[in-house]
């Protein structure tokens, strides 16, 4: 695959995986900002409700009164030319008498015909206007027969206005200026308040802790919630109890101190299903892409295996070929010496080309499970020592040395001794390979509890951080600037692995780069 494509492809998926996660909080937020909108406009249409309910409930309180008095007087009031209503409210708290007057005053008078296009001369019409007097007394002796006396007041208001013929008009007019004299907590309760509030407000669907309070000319009064405190943005108001002229000095306030908590439970599910498919598509993507950079590696390493392999084969091939051109010359062929000399050079040739081969279906064949390994009881020691034995040529030929040390008291391990024998041939002719100078080995042995330990330590080049790391993939090989520099395909401490694991044991590496490596193999005991 092109580096620039690979580049390309990565940035447009990463972009696609940004973009949806800004839609998706796009989308809540706005989503939010939806159900704050819906939420005002239930909450102030609830409120609306209260308010024309309490003015309602006070209006029939009034009623109630006004029928008692008709019941008190024996008559009730005529709709004649003069329609007059007495009501006395006695304040003991401020030694206060309150007397309200309604007085509706009906007059006929003509009017041009031209107006409304008639054809008769004028026509008759009857105008009603009203006259309201308020009085208020602090004397609290004065009843219902002090009322005609001429009892000067302390107080008098007086105000006047064209009225409709219809009932209620009077009444209304009438209660309203007898109600706005009255302290707001004789008008409301706060069981009252609380109740109706209730109920609107889980009519619109708002099931949320809420706050009140009733505010009068900017002031609180007692009419409020315990932990009533204004918060602007929580926050929801409405006049209450207006007056005949539309105005109030009233203010009902009523606040939310968990909104934000309530209006996220409502986008709480599609927002859980959010996440969740959004995670998915996140770890899908990050798989997507760790697949793709990993066969690219693989793809690298396995174009580094097959030219490793070709310099591997090349070398022994024409090694191969040299000699048999040399045993073809007539002056060699009489030479036995010389003869035996390079057929020798091919048969190790050949071994070392056919003992790649077996590394290659080895890892195969345990990768697809199909290699068998029958295990016994082994002396690791004496494995060990059969695998010093194998490597001893190559070391003596490099001047190096390999010096075991067997600290260990308990040796008895369940294993393959052909296997685990080409394990500890590997990791030292891998320790052998990677020193520049004359190789020096060394080998450990420890017990630990239930585990013997070993260790192969090595002062060659050492590894980098990322080398220890990857070191046991298949095909993985660390350079070290020259490609070929160093013998080997990467497969044989994948193979390695493959077989400690198979023991049910534990492999890793320890080194630093240019100080040397330290192969640690850890294996459970049976004795």
């Amino acid at each position: 695959m092109n580096k620039l494509f690979f580049r390309l492809l990565i940035v447009l998926m990463s972009l696609s995986l940004i973009g949806i996660i800004l839609v998706q909080v796009y989308w809540f937020n706005s989503s939010f900002q939806n159900n704050d909108e819906q939420f005002r406009f239930h909450v102030q249409q609830a409120i609306v409700n209260v308010s024309n309910k309490l003015q309602k409930r006070e209006a029939y309180s009034f009623y109630d009164k006004y029928n008692r008095f008709k019941d008190s007087t024996g008559k009730a009031p005529q709709k004649k030319d003069l329609l007059e209503f007495y009501y006395v409210q006695k304040n003991t708290q401020t030694n206060e008498t309150i007397i309200y007057s309604n007085s509706i005053i009906a007059e006929d008078y003509s009017l041009s015909s031209s107006l409304f296009n008639k054809k008769v001369d004028s026509v008759k019409l009857k105008s009603f206007s009203s006259k309201r007097t308020t009085e208020i007394y602090n004397d609290n002796k004065i009843d219902n027969s002090s009322v005609q006396n001429s009892i000067i007041p302390d107080s008098k208001i007086q105000k006047s206005g064209s009225l409709d013929i219809l009932d209620n008009a009077q009444f209304e007019i009438f209660f309203k200026d007898i109600a706005s004299t009255m302290p707001i907590q004789e008008r409301v309760s706060n069981e009252i308040l609380q109740k109706l509030l209730l109920n609107e407000l889980d009519e619109f669907g708002i099931k949320t802790p809420f706050e009140y309070g009733i505010y009068s000319n900017g002031l609180a009064t007692k009419i409020k919630s315990e932990k009533f405190n204004y918060d602007k943005h929580n926050t929801y108001s409405i006049p209450v109890f207006t007056d005949n002229e539309g105005t109030s000095s009233y203010q009902l306030l009523v606040s939310f101190p968990h909104k934000k908590t309530f209006l996220f439970s409502e986008l709480l599910g599609i927002t859980v299903l959010s996440i969740i498919f959004t995670l998915i598509i996140i770890i899908a993507y990050s798989s997507a892409l760790n697949q793709l950079i990993r066969q690219r590696q693989i793809s690298e390493i396995k174009t580094d295996f097959i030219n490793n392999m070709t310099h591997e084969f090349k070398t022994p091939i024409a090694t191969i070929n040299l000699a048999l051109d040399a045993i073809k010359n007539p002056k060699i062929i009489d030479d036995k010496d010389k003869v035996q000399r390079y057929l020798q050079m091919i048969r190790d040739e050949n071994k070392r080309m056919h003992a790649q081969v077996e590394n290659v279906l080895r890892i195969s064949k345990l990768e697809k499970r199909e290699l068998e390994i029958n295990k016994e009881n082994n002396n690791l020691h004496d494995i060990i020592d059969e695998a010093v034995e194998h490597i001893n040529l190559i070391i003596e030929d490099r001047q190096g040395t390999i010096t075991t040390h067997f600290d260990a008291t308990r040796t008895s391990v369940l294993l393959n001794d052909v296997h685990f024998t080409n394990v500890i041939v590997n990791i030292l002719d891998n320790a052998i390979k990677y020193s520049p100078e004359t190789p020096v080995i060394d080998i450990y042995t420890e017990n630990v509890k239930d585990f013997i330990i070993v260790k192969i330590k090595d002062q060659g080049a050492g590894m980098s951080k990322v080398a220890q790391k990857r070191i046991f993939e298949k095909f993985y090989r660390e350079h070290t600037g020259d490609l070929h520099n160093v013998k080997g395909h990467g497969l044989g401490l994948a193979y390695v692995k493959k077989i400690v694991e198979n023991h049910e044991g534990e492999v890793y590496v320890e080194s630093e780069k240019g100080k040397g490596s330290t192969f640690i193999i850890k294996l459970p005991l049976i004795n």
